[in-house]
C-alpha cells in the first residue's frame, strides 16, 4: 500500500505497525483515561489494521464510483494540532444558534473548548467522550455502545476509530424531554497549514426520551481541512430524535460524515442534511431497524456552485415488520458543481407491511453542472409498499416567463422557483430559529433577498 498520508504527521516510521499502535496510546485523549476498557483500546488497534489493509476508498469501489478522494489524500496534513488555539466568542458567535438557548459542545482543531461550551449533567448528560470514560456508569455505557454499529470493515470508519482524539457524548435518560437543543460544532482555526480532524460522537436516547441536535463543521480561515467524522446514535423504544446537519463551509474544507443510527420499537428518528458549501462533502447516513412501528425520516437540500462536490449515500435497513421510512433529497447545482445520490432501501423477508419512500429531485442551472443519482430498492418481503424515483432537469421556462411577466426580475424569479423547489424539505424543520437561519443561508446562496428570513 502506498501511504500518501504519511506527510500529514511527518513520520518516517509510518510503515511500522508497532509504532502506530504506540502513537494511539501516546497522543489520543481516550488512552489518557485511567483504566481504559481493554476492549475499547483493542478495537482501536484492530481498526488501524483494517485501514492499513484497505486504505482509502477509490472510484473502483462501487459506493465511491462518482467521488474521488485522490486530491485530498495527496495533500500533507497535520494529524494532531501543536497547541490549543484560543478563539474569542465574537469570532464564532454568528455560527451559534444564538437566538435560541442551547447546550453546546465546541471543539477547536479537534480539541474541546470549555470557554465556548455549555455542557451539563443536570438530568441529561452532554459532555465529552473522554470525560464520560472517567465515570463508572458512563464507562459501562460506552463499552456497551461504542463502535457497535459502525461497520468494522469500512476503511474511513476504521481510520476514525483508530485516531479519533475526542468527541461529544450525549445521554438522554428514560422519559426525559430535553428542555433545549444541543449544538455540536467543530471549528478549524487555520493555525495549521492543513489539518485532518477525526471527531467521534456517541449519542444514546433512552426509552421515551426526546432530543433535538444540531451539528456543524466550520473553518474560520481559508486553508485546507479534511474532517472524517463518525457518529453512532441509539434511539430506544418510544424515543424521538431530531438531528440537523448544517454543512456550509469554505471552499477549501472537505467533510466525510459517517452517521449510523439504530432504532428500537415505536421510535421516531429524523435527519435533515443541508449541504450548502464546501470543497467535497460525502454523507454516509445509515438507519437500522431493531423493532416494529419505527419511523425514519431522511431529508436533504443541496445547493452548490463552482467546482463543489456533494455525495449523499443513504441506507435504510428494514429488518422488522410494520415500519416506515421516508427519504426526500433536493439538489440545485450551478456552474461546474457535481452532485451524487446513492440511496438504498433494504427490506428483509421478515419485514412485512413495510412502507418505504425514496425520492431524489435535482435542478441543473448551468450546462456544465452534473448529477449522478442511483436510488435502489432491495426487497425480500412480498407484502410491502415501496417506491423510489429521481429526476434531473432545469427550471420550467414557462413558469419563469410567467413570473417575469408579472414584473419579477429574472434573477429573483429563478430564486423564487429554486426556493419553492426545496421548500417541502424546509417545512419539516421543527426549530423555528433554525429554519430562519437556513432560509437566510439559502437566500445568500441564491444571491437575493425576497423575504426568506420570514
Amino acid at each position: 500500500m502506498n501511504w500518501k498520508l504519511k506527510g500529514m504527521i511527518g513520520l518516517k516510521n509510518w510503515h511500522n505497525m508497532e509504532f502506530k499502535e504506540k502513537l494511539i496510546s501516546s497522543h489520543l485523549a481516550f488512552e489518557d483515561v485511567a483504566d481504559l476498557p481493554e476492549n475499547l483500546h483493542q478495537s482501536r488497534i484492530s481498526a488501524l489494521k483494517v485501514f492499513e489493509k484497505k486504505g482509502f476508498p477509490t472510484k473502483k469501489d462501487e459506493a465511491w464510483k462518482y467521488t474521488s478522494l485522490l486530491n485530498l489524500v495527496n495533500q500533507d496534513y497535520s494529524l494532531f494540532p501543536r497547541d490549543v488555539t484560543n478563539i474569542e466568542l465574537k469570532e464564532v458567535k454568528k455560527y451559534f444558534l444564538y437566538d435560541t438557548d442551547t447546550y453546546k459542545v465546541i471543539f477547536i482543531d479537534g480539541v474541546y473548548s470549555p470557554f465556548l461550551s455549555n455542557t451539563t449533567h443536570d438530568g441529561i448528560d452532554v459532555c465529552l467522550l473522554s470525560a464520560a470514560l472517567t465515570k463508572p456508569k458512563y464507562k459501562k455505557l460506552i463499552e456497551t455502545y461504542f463502535n457497535k454499529i459502525a461497520p468494522q470493515e469500512d476503511s474511513m470508519t476504521a481510520l476514525n476509530t483508530s485516531y479519533a482524539k475526542e468527541g461529544a457524548f450525549i445521554y438522554i435518560p428514560k422519559s426525559i424531554d430535553t428542555e433545549k437543543p444541543i449544538e455540536i460544532i467543530h471549528f478549524s482555526s487555520g493555525k495549521e497549514k492543513a489539518i485532518l480532524l477525526q471527531p467521534r460522537n456517541l449519542i444514546v436516547v433512552d426509552q421515551n426520551a426526546q432530543v433535538q441536535i444540531i451539528e456543524r463543521h466550520q473553518s474560520l480561515k481559508d486553508h485546507p481541512v479534511v474532517t472524517n467524522s463518525v457518529t453512532e446514535i441509539y434511539v430506544h423504544q418510544d424515543a424521538f430524535m431530531d438531528y440537523y446537519k448544517l454543512q456550509n463551509d469554505l471552499e477549501t474544507a472537505s467533510l466525510i460524515d459517517n452517521t449510523f443510527i439504530v432504532q428500537e420499537k415505536n421510535s421516531h428518528a429524523s435527519v435533515h442534511t443541508f449541504s450548502l458549501g464546501g470543497k467535497l462533502i460525502r454523507n454516509n447516513l445509515n438507519f437500522f431497524h431493531k423493532g416494529e412501528h419505527i419511523l425514519s425520516t431522511l431529508k436533504g437540500v443541496t445547493i452548490l456552485k463552482g467546482k463543489q462536490h456533494v455525495d449523499h449515500c443513504t441506507l435504510v435497513h428494514h429488518a422488522q415488520p410494520n415500519c416506515e421510512s421516508h427519504q426526500d433529497y433536493k439538489g440545485i447545482f450551478s456552474e461546474r458543481s457535481e452532485g451524487v445520490f446513492n440511496g438504498q432501501i433494504l427490506v428483509d423477508k421478515i419485514a412485512q407491511k413495510t412502507n418505504a419512500f425514496q425520492q431524489n429531485n435535482n435542478i441543473l442551472l448551468d450546462d456544465k453542472a452534473s448529477v449522478n443519482t442511483k436510488p435502489q430498492l432491495e426487497i425480500y418481503a412480498d407484502d410491502v409498499k415501496c417506491s423510489h424515483g429521481c429526476t434531473i432537469g432545469q427550471l420550467d421556462e414557462e413558469a419563469l416567463f410567467y413570473l417575469r411577466s408579472r414584473g419579477i426580475p429574472k434573477k429573483e424569479a429563478k430564486a423564487l422557483m429554486t426556493y419553492a423547489f426545496a421548500n417541502n424539505v424546509l417545512e419539516s424543520v421543527k426549530l423555528p430559529s433554525l429554519k430562519k437561519r437556513i432560509n437566510k443561508q439559502i437566500a445568500n446562496k441564491l444571491g437575493v433577498s425576497l423575504g426568506f428570513e420570514l
